[in-house]
C-alpha cells in the first residue's frame, strides 16, 4: 500500500514501456508518431539512460556481418544525421569513421566477405593497408596488420542527448515518463498482458514493451517467458595525456576515429584531451555487477600499447564498467513475445543497443501498430533460438 503523499502512476496506458533508456524512449518517440500517445515510460532510477546507455562508448558503425543489423544501422545514422530536425533536439554526432584492424588470416577472410555484403547494401566501406591506417590514425602502429577496413560515416554519437530527445519528444506528444518507478510484477490474464504492477501503483494496460536492458530476462519471467539475455560487464577507461603529448600530432589522433583492433577487441577514440579506450575480457560470466575491476586493467595496458604506444606514459584519470545485454547468437529480439498476447521484446542488442535504438524503436513501433516494418524481422524473432533458422553477428567488440 502506498504511504501518504506519494503520488501514483497513471491507472491505464495503451502501452506500457518498461526501461528508460535509448530504447525505451526510441519505441515511445515512435509510438506517439504513430498516434498511440497514452503511452507510460517506466524508469525505475531517477533519470533516464543512467542503465547501459550511459556508460557506452557512444559508437555509431555500419561495418556489421549480419545483413539484418547493417540495414538497422543504415537507418539509424540516418536519423542521427538529422535528428535536430526530425526529433528536435540538436545531438553530437562526430562521424570520423570506423577503423578495424585485421591480424589474423581468418579474420581477413571474414571480412573480404562482408564488406562485399556491406557494400551490396549500399555502405562506402574502404580497403586500407597498415600504412593507410597509420597515417588515418597518427600515433597507430599497425605493426602485424594484414589489413584494415574504413567506413567514414561511422562515427561517435551521445547516448543522453538521443535518450533525452526521443523522450522529450514523446512527452511533449502526450506520452508519459515516470522516473524513479520500478515494475514489481506484470499481471496476466488469459494468457494476455492485463496490468503491470509498480512501486507507485498499478497500470491497466493491454500492451507491454520489454525495454529493461540487461535486466530484460528479469523482467521477461515476470511475464511468464524466458528471454536469454545475459548481462556481462565491459570496462571503459580514459586516459590523460600532457600537454604536449596531446597536442603532438604524431602521438595520439586528433579526431574522433573509432579504432578497433578486431583480434583483441581492444579500441580507443579521442575523448576531449584524452583518450576512450577499452577490451572485452573472454574470462567475463553473466554478473549485474558494475564495479570496476582494476586488476583487468593491466591486461589492456598490454595490449594497448602495442597499437597505440602513447598510451605507455599516459595516466588513467576515471575509468567506468556497464553492460553488455548479450543475446546467444550477438542479434537482437525484437517483435512479439508470442506466449503471451501484447508483450513486445526489444532487447539483446549485445553491446549494439546505443546506435541501433532509432531502427529499432520504430520497427516495434510498427509491430505494434499492425504496420509493415519494411525490413524481415526474421533474424529478430524469439523464436529462433528454438528453431535455430539465422545466424548471429560476428562483429561483437
Amino acid at each position: 500500500m502506498l504511504g501518504p503523499g506519494v503520488f501514483t502512476v497513471k491507472q491505464t496506458a495503451d502501452v506500457v514501456i518498461v526501461g528508460g533508456g535509448c530504447m525505451g524512449a526510441s519505441v515511445a518517440y515512435h509510438l506517439t508518431r504513430r498516434g498511440i500517445t497514452n503511452i507510460v515510460l517506466l524508469e525505475r532510477e531517477k533519470l533516464l539512460g543512467t542503465g547501459s546507455t550511459g556508460r557506452n562508448a557512444g559508437g555509431v558503425r555500419h561495418q556489421f556481418s549480419n545483413d539484418a543489423n547493417i540495414r538497422l544501422s543504415i537507418e539509424s545514422i540516418h536519423l542521427l544525421e538529422h535528428f535536430a530536425d526530425e526529433v528536435g533536439q540538436a545531438v553530437d554526432f562526430h562521424q570520423d569513421g570506423y577503423l578495424f584492424l585485421l591480424s589474423s588470416p581468418a579474420s581477413v577472410a571474414m571480412f573480404e566477405k562482408n564488406v562485399a555484403l556491406q557494400r551490396s547494401l549500399g555502405v562506402d566501406v574502404q580497403w586500407l593497408d597498415a600504412g593507410a591506417a597509420e597515417r588515418l590514425a597518427p600515433g597507430l602502429d599497425a605493426t602485424g596488420v594484414l589489413g584494415a577496413t574504413f567506413c567514414g560515416r561511422d562515427g561517435i554519437a551521445d547516448p543522453n542527448g538521443v535518450t533525452m530527445g526521443f523522450a522529450k519528444a514523446a512527452q511533449q506528444a502526450g506520452a508519459t515518463v515516470e522516473r524513479d518507478t520500478e515494475v514489481t510484477a506484470i499481471r496476466i490474464a488469459n494468457e494476455r498482458i492485463a496490468a503491470v504492477e509498480t512501486t507507485r501503483g498499478t497500470i491497466e494496460t493491454p500492451a507491454v514493451v520489454n525495454a529493461a536492458g540487461p535486466w530484460a530476462r528479469r523482467i521477461g519471467r515476470m511475464a511468464g517467458v524466458d528471454v536469454p539475455v545475459d548481462p556481462i560487464r565491459r570496462h571503459i577507461f580514459i586516459a590523460a595525456f600532457d600537454r604536449a603529448a596531446a597536442a603532438e600530432p604524431a602521438r595520439v589522433p586528433a579526431s574522433h576515429v573509432m579504432v578497433i583492433d578486431f583480434d583483441t577487441t581492444f579500441y580507443f577514440h579521442r575523448e576531449g584531451a584524452g583518450m576512450l579506450f577499452g577490451m572485452g575480457d573472454p574470462a567475463d560470466t553473466p554478473t549485474f555487477d558494475t564495479t570496476v575491476q582494476w586488476d583487468f586493467l593491466p591486461r589492456v595496458i598490454e595490449v594497448a600499447v602495442t597499437r597505440l604506444p602513447a598510451l605507455g606514459e599516459a595516466s588513467i584519470s576515471h575509468a567506468w564498467a556497464g553492460l553488455y545485454e548479450m543475446s546467444p547468437d550477438g542479434n537482437p529480439i525484437i517483435g512479439p513475445a508470442r506466449a503471451v498476447e501484447g508483450l513486445y521484446l526489444i532487447n539483446g542488442f549485445s553491446g549494439h543497443g546505443f546506435q541501433h535504438s532509432p531502427a529499432a524503436g520504430r520497427i516495434l513501433a510498427d509491430l505494434i501498430t499492425g504496420r509493415d516494418p519494411g525490413i524481415d524481422v526474421s533474424p529478430f524473432a524469439l523464436g529462433r533460438f528454438r528453431e535455430q533458422t539465422v545466424s548471429g553477428e560476428r562483429y561483437v567488440v
